[in-house]
């Protein structure tokens, strides 16, 4: 029986804490954020539309290859993920202000 390793998530607006809630393996951020209690918008849910575009503060998250639509390397340098369809790689720290 393999265990999974669970990671702590915060969620950000500028410097005020949000919410804080653990992520599963395989977990997209914006699930994790909804059990912290912080709403992130979302549209297509698949990466395309950018809707939910937020900041990688701290930590690292699992960015596909190629990048989907909704996000372009410029975004992914100031930190841009879209939470709808990236999963956090340990723990991290996430501001709900995209990188715009």
């Amino acid at each position: 029986m393999s265990r999974r390793r669970m990671v702590i998530i915060r969620f950000y607006r500028g410097r005020l804490l949000l919410g804080t809630a653990e992520a599963e393996v395989d977990e997209p951020l914006v699930d994790v954020a909804e059990k912290a209690g912080v709403e992130i918008p979302t549209n297509c849910t698949s990466g395309n539309c950018g809707t939910c575009l937020v900041r990688l503060v701290e930590g690292r998250v699992d960015y596909p290859d190629p990048l989907p639509p909704g996000l372009d390397e410029f975004l992914v340098e100031d930190g841009g993920v879209l939470a709808c369809c990236m999963e956090p790689i340990g723990a991290c720290d996430i501001d709900v202000i995209p990188p715009l």
